[in-house]
């Protein structure tokens, strides 16, 4: 693997399939080879995760007020997150097991034996992550520091909420810089959790008459409206079903900014538009005769039995990328590869750093990036993104 992302193969057990909770039964599970992400710079993000032009001094004051209430008052407020559907697998189905609180050991949810950057052999989960960052341990079922509201709706209403102060938390799968129009984006803190090789899916009946591949050149003459049969690109005599996301959808921004080189472009084909995921998944299922681009947690096995959704290879130039294949979806050059983002607002408190951080271990990589068939971020990115959390009281605790 040459890319500094990673993903999943092979067969998982219940325990590493549990963010599932919050898209139960819209994803198979996939073994693709390949790993990547978006490296293109990001002015909301930097190492630090503060500002780069600090002095020393000013980056302890700094670092001391992103640790925000450590020495005094623990905020235990319901932490709160907005925004994407492509994220909301991945942070609903940690905000689960967190307000759980498993005890360790509970084979379904919590061996933190198993995780090697994992510190604690009899900690609670939440008891766990928030600890690291000052927080006293409940040491009770169903009672974490405190709790962690998941909601669902758009990236750019997501990172909107996170701006206005709504929500601590803003979910996105695009760029903060492609979803809303702003002089300046520095007051934004980007923190990437996981890769979406966003792939092109087709109904299954397509599929099975010969579509399992286009060229990037066909999907843009299909959604400009050029090609509007399955006949022009080896299927069957049928009109073309173009579907989409709604406006304001990381999911719609990203797949016109990496396909069309513009996050605003109108697309004159698309016949209808869904504001989530789950709802276009069942939209292209539904259909004999469709073409969508969606997020990597909602797709079905080409080679499963009861498939709905099924992914196609996309061909750029000379070189074809395949679901499962080698260059994979999630593959550094893979024009629809996407960061997904959790996004706050001016610093990174205590409390949205141990829920962040949760994802950036063994464990939330594998059970809840992975788990919901993602690609998880390499050794070198779960550094960078930890910098740009608040500095726990005694650092990061790692296995010496």
């Amino acid at each position: 693997m040459t890319h500094d992302s990673e993903r999943r193969s092979g067969p998982v057990s219940r325990r590493k399939f549990i963010a599932a909770a919050g898209v139960a039964g819209v994803a198979g599970l996939a073994g693709c080879s390949g790993g990547g992400g978006d490296d293109e710079e990001d002015p909301t993000e930097t190492d630090s995760g503060s500002d780069p032009t600090a002095t020393d001094t000013q980056q302890t004051e700094q670092n001391t007020t992103n640790s925000g209430e450590q020495g005094s008052q623990l905020d235990t407020t319901p932490l709160t997150a907005d925004g994407s559907s492509t994220v909301f697998p991945i942070a609903n189905g940690g905000a689960t097991v967190w307000g759980s609180n498993p005890e360790a050991g509970d084979e379904d949810y919590w061996l933190p034996t198993e995780w090697d950057d994992v510190k604690t052999e009899d900690e609670r989960l939440a008891d766990y992550f928030a600890g690291i960052y000052g927080y006293e341990p409940t040491g009770e079922r169903s009672n974490p520091p405190y709790l962690v509201n998941v909601s669902l709706s758009h990236s750019g209403t997501g990172v909107e909420a996170v701006e206005a102060g709504r929500v601590d938390l803003g979910h996105s799968s695009g760029r903060v810089q492609d979803e809303l129009d702003r002089d300046s984006y520095e007051d934004f803190k980007n923190h990437v959790v996981g890769v979406d090789g966003q792939p092109i899916a087709v109904s299954a009946e397509i599929y099975e008459q010969g579509v399992e591949g286009i060229t990037i050149e066909e999907l843009r003459d299909i959604y400009m409206g050029e090609i509007t049969n399955w006949s022009e690109v080896g299927g069957p005599d049928r009109e073309i079903l173009v579907l989409g996301r709604a406006p304001g959808s990381g999911t719609s921004t990203a797949f016109r900014a990496n396909v069309f080189d513009d996050p605003n472009i109108e697309l004159p084909a698309i016949q209808n538009r869904y504001g989530q995921n789950q709802q276009l998944r069942t939209a292209i299922g539904n259909a004999d005769n469709a073409i969508s681009y969606i997020a990597l947690a909602f797709i079905d096995e080409p080679d499963a039995d009861d498939k709905s959704v099924v992914p196609i290879s996309l061909t750029v130039g000379e070189t074809t990328y395949e679901y499962r294949g080698d260059p994979g979806l999630g593959a550094k050059e893979y024009p629809l590869s996407r960061d997904l983002h959790q996004y706050t607002w001016q610093d990174t408190s205590a409390k949205e750093s141990a829920f962040i951080n949760m994802f950036l271990t063994d464990y939330g990589q594998e059970v809840h990036v992975r788990g919901n068939n993602y690609f998880g971020l390499g050794a070198s990115r779960i550094e960078a993104q930890k910098n740009g959390l608040a500095e726990p009281p005694n650092g990061f605790p790692m296995y010496e």
